[in-house]
């Protein structure tokens, strides 16, 4: 375990008078320290970038891929004190923390995967009579500087999914990490800048919240602003950006719905999983279920004896499933829209009340659609259940929201399974499991306000790149 994040200008660590601390959401220790940067930090970080840009797109592809590939191997080797970092920062459970780390290591080998098809391709310009027999192509180029910012739900794997695809391409990078995780980001990027194949000055760091986050979308610099976050903060740099790619993965409000056809028991045990996993806290944790009224009575009582199963507790024991939110704001929200809910008629079937001052998995029944508890993102392990007459009534209610991330069903139906997949408005939808099931390997993101662009190394690469037309005659 190092002392404090430093920041990285380029290939060069410092360290500031100013620091932060992070202190654990679970126990209130200090378990990190971070510099604390100012906009002029930020400003020679993305100078350092620029002039750097030009050596990093001439790197050899075989350079490239021998980087990430020196890294992943080092993310592995060390793979129980990046878990531990994880749990310390955020309180994730050491068992989830782990999985985390090796899907860290898994996307930056798909990342590998990627930059072998990473091609543009010849084109017929003869085809139309107005045009003549030449020697015509595309290529993909690096777009030059990168400025990423991440959240603080998946710290190490969603800044994996930003800077291994950019820095793959040939670009080079300027992180703002999340305010919660600042080592666990420092960790990783110290792999990356100290690797033998490191490309100088390609993949600075720089620590902070929003002044440090609007020099970054402000400046001319970048030529791509990668943001995974709130909507809020997503409107925010869409406005503040000027002329540059934006790639946004923000908010969701995850749905499915539980057809009389489908198998209630695995329902019920997914859809816990789905919404209390990392605490709620995840951009898919699955919010709203509509239960088809023949079976909503059978259905709330499984999913409450699932919901009890769940252990919450010390982030720090092997068989806890859920620790505590990421900070006291977080859970007395969670509280507000408990009572909301109650208040309005709703009913607390399973948690609701602290336990050892950690706020539990909660299960609300007869929830309507008047309700704010299911009308806005909760991001905490809150889980509302609607009773609803058929399929086409819960699809036109799940489509009934600004969000559009990810939804799912439940069926064994394969007509109305088809029709769904069509008929959802969303990025993402999942037959027969719960809408937060993410693969690293696929396209993600989403429509309405849950965002613009797609993750997955193959999209990232894409959106990291620019096409260049050429014409040989």
């Amino acid at each position: 375990m190092f002392d404090e994040a430093k920041i990285f200008f380029g290939s060069t660590e410092e360290t500031k008078t100013d620091k932060t601390e992070r202190r654990s959401p679970y126990d209130n220790n200090v378990v990190s320290i971070a510099q604390a940067c100012t906009a002029d930090d930020t400003t020679r970080a993305l100078k350092i970038a620029r002039n750097a840009a030009k050596t990093a797109a001439g790197t050899p592809l075989s350079q490239r891929i021998l980087w990430l590939e020196d890294v992943a191997e080092k993310l592995h080797e060390n793979k129980e004190a990046f878990a531990l970092t994880l749990t310390k920062e955020v309180a994730k459970p050491i068992a989830f923390s782990r999985i985390e780390v090796d899907r860290c290591i898994e996307t930056i080998k798909l990342t590998v995967l990627e930059l072998a098809g990473l091609s543009g391709e010849t084109i017929p310009t003869d085809i139309m009579p107005s045009g003549k027999k030449t020697l015509a192509y595309f290529k993909r180029e690096p777009v030059g500087v990168v400025a990423c910012i991440t959240p603080f739900n998946f710290p190490l794997n969603l800044v994996a999914h930003k800077i291994a695809p950019a820095l793959g391409a040939g670009n080079t990078v300027v992180l703002k990490p999340t305010p919660e995780a600042p080592m666990t980001a420092y960790m990783l990027a110290r792999l990356f800048v100290t690797s033998p194949y490191a490309v100088k000055d390609a993949l600075s760091v720089v620590y902070g919240d929003a002044e440090v986050g609007s020099t970054l979308v402000k400046s001319s610099i970048p030529r791509v602003i990668s943001f995974t976050g709130s909507v809020p903060v997503g409107h925010i740099i869409m406005s503040q950006a000027g002329i540059k790619k934006v790639s946004l993965e923000l908010g969701g409000n995850a749905a499915t719905y539980i057809d009389k056809s489908a198998d209630l028991k695995l329902a019920a045990q997914r859809c816990a999983f789905g919404a209390f996993y990392n605490s709620g806290q995840v951009c898919i944790s699955l919010q709203r279920i509509y239960v088809n009224a023949e079976v909503y009575g059978e259905f709330a009582t499984l999913i409450a004896e699932e919901t009890a199963k769940l252990k919450v507790g010390s982030p720090y024991e092997e068989d806890t499933f859920m620790g505590p939110l990421i900070d006291s704001e977080s859970k007395e929200r969670a509280g507000n829209w408990i009572a909301s809910a109650k208040a309005e008629g709703a009913r607390v079937i399973a948690g609701g009340k602290e336990v050892d001052g950690l706020f539990p998995p909660t299960v609300m029944a007869d929830v309507t659609d008047e309700m704010k508890i299911i009308c806005e993102e909760v991001f905490a392990p809150i889980v509302s259940l609607v009773a609803v007459p058929d399929y086409e009534t819960a699809v036109e209610k799940m489509n009934d929201s600004p969000y559009g991330l990810q939804f799912s069903i439940f069926t064994n139906d394969l007509k109305m399974t088809r029709t769904f997949i069509d008929e959802a408005q969303c990025g993402g939808v999942v037959i027969n499991d719960i809408p937060t099931l993410r693969f690293d390997v696929q396209p993600y993101g989403g429509s309405k306000f849950s965002g613009v662009g797609r993750e997955g190394p193959k999209w990232a690469l894409e959106e990291f790149t620019e096409i260049k037309s050429v014409v040989i005659c």
